[in-house]
């Protein structure tokens, strides 16, 4: 089972490519996730629904496209093509991680004509009738995100996904090109971990480990949104601080040639569909220049790392994770270990 993401700005031609698509890719289905996004004024209160400018935005809108697709490919096999405008790039490692973690590859196209022609096609854009002042908003939108799209394209965009430059192209055209490159494996599946997802309380593990300003390391993983410390789930029968030698090896490429020390405990608790579980946090000792030089990104598990201050991985963190870390610091200056619920310390004077 795999998914062929079209992907592109407003006004890019996916949908009537995807259209002509599902007729070349055999045992292929069209799944639009705008579907998704008409469902949600039925679903979510008006005040809920206001507080955000785009349906995006919303982690229910995300988390319904990843179950949504799982369930039509479980329902029918074959192909799903999903027509959908991503440019977040937290948004698409959500999105096909979870895609991912339940074993469906995503195969990633861009539609990306020249901007002069990409307007020229928004001016001419058919607008349903029935919507109200439906030809200004529905032209206004496509406008206004153009901006966005470009600087997407400049920053990851064009790296993660397939080109396909379909300025001059008629969408039948333009699906010959992509069932082309789908099917000699000139678009490969993207190169994402397929981690399982829990189904039940987990134990992670997760290493610390510091340079010569005595910064901490952080890694942007390409399967979930969001900044991490190196670590993993621990396998069932494995000590936790052998897991985390073992997921810094694998995702970093640093042999840690000690254990490290525990520095704290922290209990995650459920939040569905999340389950939550222990979280531990070790320090691994510092990395000297070559060292830190040496580490092996990117790869299929990471994108990017970058050692931080404290203050800097306020920015980058979630708040809870963030909180998990400023006791591990203040852990690691005390020599102490800490025990900590939802990343606030308990039964320890702090």
């Amino acid at each position: 089972m795999t998914v062929v993401w079209i992907n592109g700005a407003f006004g890019a031609g996916k949908t009537t490519t995807a259209r002509e698509l599902i007729e070349l890719i055999p045992n292929s289905t069209l799944f639009d996730p705008e579907v998704i996004g008409g469902a949600l004024p039925h679903l979510l209160p008006a005040k809920h629904l206001a507080e955000v400018g785009d349906h995006q935005d919303l982690p229910i809108w995300r988390r319904l496209v990843i179950d949504t697709a799982a369930a039509l490919l479980a329902e029918l096999g074959g192909t799903l093509v999903v027509p959908m405008t991503l440019l977040r790039q937290d948004y698409r490692d959500e999105i096909f991680g979870g895609l991912a973690a339940r074993r469906i590859g995503v195969r990633h196209l861009l539609l990306a004509p020249a901007e002069t022609i990409l307007r020229e096609r928004i001016a001419h854009r058919e607008v349903p009738p029935e919507l109200p002042d439906g030809e200004i908003r529905v032209r206004q939108w496509s406008y206004d995100h153009i901006e966005p799209f470009k600087a997407a394209l400049a920053n990851w965009l064009a790296t993660d996904a397939h080109p396909v430059d379909n300025g001059t192209l008629t969408p039948y055209e333009t699906a010959v090109r992509i069932a082309d490159a789908v099917g000699s494996g000139t678009a490969p599946a993207c190169e994402i971990v397929q981690t399982p997802e829990p189904t039940a309380e987990t134990v992670a593990s997760g290493v610390l480990l510091f340079d010569e300003r005595d910064r901490v390391l952080l890694v942007d993983p390409t399967y979930k949104p969001g900044w991490e410390f190196p670590g993993g789930v621990v396998e069932p029968g494995e000590a936790p601080a052998r897991a985390g030698v073992r997921e810094v090896a694998e995702e970093t490429g640093v042999h840690l040639d000690a254990l490290p020390r525990l520095l704290v405990v922290d209990w995650e608790p459920p939040a569905p569909p999340g389950y939550g579980g222990l979280r531990l946090l070790f320090d691994g000792g510092s990395l000297d220049s070559t060292e830190a030089a040496r580490l092996m990104l990117p790869g299929p598990e990471l994108r990017d790392c970058r050692f931080v201050t404290e203050e800097e991985a306020a920015r980058l963190l979630p708040p809870v994770r963030y909180e998990r870390l400023r006791w591990a610091l203040r852990a690691r200056e005390r020599g102490a270990t800490l025990y900590l619920e939802a990343g606030v310390p308990v039964g320890t004077r702090s």
